[in-house]
């Protein structure tokens, strides 16, 4: 396949349009990248300061304490958590309870965004106006009748699935799966019900693994939640070798970390142990975070 290419006068060359021209680089583009540059070192500054701080030896809140002597850095205020704690068996325990906060989310969020998305039943339009009624609801205002209903009536106190059902469903969960299931063909649903695929079926093997973008998006935002989650956690069990990350660092940091020789240091270095296995998974699934072309599954 051939470009054709015109010459114009004073050596320029024109395009027939086949092939794109390639963009020129102005003013306006480095202004927008320098102006990017400086989002970015302003977002990432806290965290590189969170970083710093916790391995300081000697406090320094001063902002010449973000670029401390060599000197000043160890990793004393992290050993100290690892003594105060069982770091291994906190996350354990919040592996347990995060996963299993993900698992029923997403299966849940899955089935119930699918129905809403694409059966036909009375009453499809008020359940998700309840759906989305649920999400002005803090969760705060849910704590007491939560505690009375899972502690007293179910008597799940000091287990891990009185920690894990009060987060079982989340209604973003299901808000997204169904808006995404909007966005699916309708042709792909209407043949797959006349080769005689059940629901079940066309959930699993068609629109499944084309929600990817959405369930990693559940994921994170279900993950998020839990692991950070301390009030909760502590109230449905006192038992140490069963409480989260989230609780162990939040007694440590209100307790322990007072007497510390760097008590500065002592709260950043719990924060980044809390923060350390977001981050990371973030990190890990920020790049399958792309569109799905989903027009793909339908021919014509």
């Amino acid at each position: 396949m051939t470009t054709d290419v015109t010459a114009r006068p004073g050596g320029e060359r024109k395009n027939d349009g086949t092939a794109p021209e390639p963009a020129k680089k102005g003013p306006r583009s480095i202004g927008s990248r320098i102006a990017l540059l400086i989002g970015a070192f302003a977002f990432l500054f806290p965290f590189y300061y969170m970083i710093i701080g916790s391995l300081q030896k000697a406090p320094d809140s001063s902002p010449a304490g973000a670029f401390p002597h060599l000197d000043n850095l160890s990793f004393r205020n992290y050993t100290a958590i690892d003594s105060a704690i069982s770091l291994g068996r906190s996350l354990v325990n919040s592996g347990i309870f995060t996963g299993g906060v993900i698992l029923c989310t997403t299966v849940f969020g899955l089935l119930a965004g699918y129905a809403l998305a694409r059966l036909h039943f009375r009453g499809r339009g008020s359940t998700f106006a309840l759906v989305l009624l649920v999400q002005v609801v803090p969760f705060q205002l849910l704590l007491i009748p939560l505690y009375v209903l899972i502690v007293r009536d179910y008597g799940l106190a000091d287990s891990y699935l009185g920690m894990i059902l009060p987060f079982a469903i989340n209604s973003s969960a299901v808000f997204i799966f169904r808006q995404f299931f909007l966005q699916l063909p309708p042709a792909m649903f209407e043949a797959a019900r006349i080769d005689g695929a059940s629901e079940l079926q066309i959930l699993w093997r068609i629109a499944l693994p084309l929600c990817r973008p959405a369930l990693l998006s559940v994921v994170l935002l279900s993950f998020t939640g839990p692991w950070n989650e301390f009030l909760w956690p502590f109230l449905v069990t006192k038992k140490q070798e069963m409480e989260p990350l989230a609780v162990s660092l939040a007694n440590y940091i209100s307790t322990v970390s007072s007497s510390a020789a760097n008590p500065f240091g002592a709260i950043l270095a719990g924060a980044c142990v809390l923060a350390a296995p977001a981050v990371a998974l973030y990190v890990i699934f920020q790049r399958h975070f792309t569109s799905t072309d989903i027009d793909s599954a339908t021919k014509g």
